[in-house]
């Protein structure tokens, strides 16, 4: 495994004073502790919890507590249409990682565990907490898999626009990819007293789909494809009063995330010119509709190729009625279902889903546990 670090500035950055928001943070330790998830336990447990939160500023959470506390996490999150799965997090427990090459090892075997055979598996890794000098580890990759995006001389890029600052600062790093479309970017991780370093990803641990067309042979000429497991990298975990600053987790593909964001969206892979271009489309005006027909076969071709590969998709449609699911035993389990309309609504076709045609409790970012989005 290359380990090559560069003496660059640090990112670490450090958190704010400690009791700042202690009595929020006792608040949020004290509504932990009575979920009905947790009802198992002493009550003593939950006293003690608040008592060195209080005394110390920080107190350690079991295993048990994490694992619950992320599914709470999953289910209060606002914006994920895929939440109904909420019971099925797993939890990969690396909070006793003490280096970069030690937190690396630890994504490479979450994204090992998270797909085997055609399952993918729901799966959370949670890294240490901050210590008491502010400072923690950090991924600095949005998601463990991305692909990378290079500057060229004509001002496009080739690859991922998305990925070009992370992209530069790897290179900058000493990380060389082979500037193709899809070069998997490494990892690029703070870790107290360390410089920024970065991991290259094993090949056994990324698994991807080369996408086809079931009626169009040329579409594979493309050169598409697309990596089977989103796992986010970039959001704090929130349980009990406590942050993790490193808590990677993945869920599964709805295919509209791949189909008609990141391949199509203009400021990514923008691949729907291309796409009309090859069905002998008019593209003369968009009262055509050419890129809405671009966009569906595009998405056609994402369904058939990962249901040939045997990896885990779901589609846009599916995942709305799952979803409604879920809203309607939160509402028989007396909670509420927060979510953020244009979040749940898929990025095409949404008129057609079911979520479209109403409306839900409106956002709260107080609740916890919730996953929350770093600056």
């Amino acid at each position: 495994m290359n380990r090559t670090a560069a003496r660059v500035p640090s990112v670490v950055e450090p958190n704010p004073a400690p009791d700042a928001d202690l009595g929020r943070r006792l608040r949020e330790c004290d509504e932990f502790f009575r979920q009905p998830e947790l009802s198992h336990l002493p009550r003593r447990r939950r006293l003690m919890a608040l008592w060195q939160l209080r005394t110390h500023g920080s107190y350690r959470q079991t295993a048990e507590e994490i694992v619950i506390g992320a599914r709470l996490a999953w289910r209060n999150h606002d914006r994920c249409v895929g939440r109904s799965h909420w019971r099925s997090l797993e939890l990969l427990d690396a909070r006793s990682v003490r280096s970069a090459a030690d937190l690396a090892a630890a994504c490479f075997e979450h994204l090992r565990r998270a797909l085997q055979g055609r399952a993918v598996r729901s799966l959370i890794t949670v890294g240490p907490q901050a210590g008491p000098d502010g400072q923690s580890f950090r991924i600095l990759n949005s998601q463990l898999i991305r692909y990378a995006g290079y500057r060229t001389p004509d001002g496009t890029v080739l690859g991922d626009p998305d990925a070009v600052e992370l992209t530069d600062l790897a290179r900058r790093l000493g990380w060389r990819g082979a500037r193709t479309a899809f070069d998997v970017l490494p990892l690029l991780i703070s870790a107290p007293g360390e410089p920024l370093r970065w991991f290259p990803l094993p090949p056994d641990v990324v698994r991807e789909v080369p996408l086809e067309h079931p009626d169009h042979p040329w579409f594979a000429e493309l050169g598409l494809k697309w990596h089977a497991i989103p796992a986010v990298s970039n959001m704090n975990l929130e349980i009990g009063g406590l942050t993790y600053p490193v808590a990677p987790f993945n869920g599964w593909y709805v295919s509209t995330e791949i189909g008609a964001r990141n391949l199509s969206d203009r400021d990514r892979y923008d691949m729907l010119p291309v796409i009309a271009e090859r069905l002998g489309l008019d593209r003369s005006s968009e009262r055509t509709l050419w890129r809405d027909r671009a966009l569906v076969e595009l998405n056609v071709a994402v369904l058939h190729s990962y249901r040939k590969a045997g990896v885990y998709i779901v589609d846009h449609h599916t995942v709305a009625t799952q979803f409604l699911g879920h809203v309607r035993r939160e509402e028989a389990a007396g909670r509420g279902c927060p979510a953020d309309w244009s979040w749940i609504n898929p990025p095409m076709s949404a008129g057609l889903t079911p979520t479209f045609h109403r409306y839900y409790d409106p956002p709260d970012p107080a609740v916890r546990p919730n996953f929350v989005r770093r600056e």
